[in-house]
């Protein structure tokens, strides 16, 4: 998986390593979590409720939160759309430190004093969408209990909500709460939409900065091939058996270069269609006889009886090393034909 149209996610996940280490190297973690007594209720340190969502004070928390945003968030925002999945953490983060906000006050006579740093509501909010709206890849069952792919976030989810209780688990189940209000649509919160001014700046400044999410490069070859070197050995790469979809220049013959580039290496790559024939009838159990005793020679060793051998083709010299143990039994054969 990939940051593939998903620019938000990587922007969020990015931003929330930058800021926790910075939080961390600098030694002011004591400004990121929530706490009602005295912080709001005394101090009015209003700002707290802001800065809260700004980074994890906890190295295993950030950990845990960059993979749910990975395998969660990529999956939502392709789902949503990027503006829509902007607008919805803009909301959900909002709703949640509300509910936050009354948690404290509400229970603070039953032990509940801080809320520990970081956007785990968020994080839990998001989790809700992915439940409701992303559909299972597999299931499979454990001493009969079945379970899907999602378990393995589900327990990342877990964790996470465990590591400072009561406050963790507090603040997952307001970020499970912020969601599902999010998701029934609650005086409208779902036709929210950032405005496009904002949306304007962000994709000319901000985009940018967090690099590319195109799709990391796949190789297009069907079959592994050696390393090779020098000229010959890259006009043959040029007719390895791949994958991909032909080009309109390949599909119209493309120029005359390319054309003689590949007629001249046509014959070494029908020797290695020959060995890519053979290896699939081994891996397939077939055994009908078409290229039994094949083998792959060497382009050194190619040349070596090219050089010995001037008037005969390469298509000839290719086969009678394919057919023979080594090249001194090759060189035997080849001499035997001119007799």
């Amino acid at each position: 998986m990939s940051f593939e149209n998903a620019p938000f996610s990587k922007g969020l996940a990015i931003g929330l390593a930058l800021t926790s280490i910075v939080v961390g190297l600098f030694d002011v973690k004591y400004y990121f979590h929530l706490q009602l007594i005295p912080h709001i209720s005394s101090h009015h340190q209003y700002w707290r409720l802001f800065t809260r969502n700004l980074a994890f004070s906890s190295s295993g928390d950030l950990l845990l939160a960059e993979l749910i945003i990975f395998n969660v968030g990529i999956l939502v925002e392709r789902h949503f759309g990027t503006l829509k999945f902007a607008s919805f953490v803009l909301v959900s983060t909002t709703l949640s430190t509300f509910l936050e906000l009354v948690t404290l006050f509400l229970f603070r006579k039953f032990g509940l004093a801080q809320l520990p740093a970081g956007p785990s509501a968020l994080i839990y909010s998001l989790l809700y969408q992915y439940a409701r709206i992303i559909p299972t890849v597999y299931d499979f069952r454990v001493f009969g209990i079945p379970l899907s792919n999602k378990i393995f976030t589900y327990i990342l989810a877990l964790q996470m909500s465990l590591s400072r209780l009561p406050g963790s688990v507090t603040v997952a189940l307001i970020g499970i709460l912020s969601g599902q209000m999010y998701r029934s649509d609650i005086v409208n919160l779902k036709g929210y939409r950032i405005p496009p001014s904002v949306a304007r700046l962000s994709t000319r400044f901000l985009l940018p900065l967090i690099g590319t999410t195109r799709p990391p490069r796949r190789s297009n070859f069907a079959f592994p091939r050696p390393p090779r070197s020098g000229l010959s050995d890259l006009l043959q790469t040029d007719e390895v058996v791949t994958t991909a979809r032909p080009t309109a220049g390949a599909a119209t013959g493309g120029n005359n270069t390319t054309s003689r580039l590949r007629a001249a290496a046509r014959p070494s790559a029908e020797a290695g269609a020959s060995v890519v024939r053979e290896w699939v009838h081994e891996l397939t159990g077939r055994t009908d006889g078409t290229s039994a005793g094949v083998r792959i020679p060497t382009e050194t060793e190619i040349s070596q009886i090219t050089s010995m051998f001037p008037d005969i083709s390469r298509e000839a010299v290719v086969g009678a090393l394919q057919r023979s143990p080594n090249p001194e039994s090759a060189v035997e054969t080849l001499l035997s034909s001119q007799r």
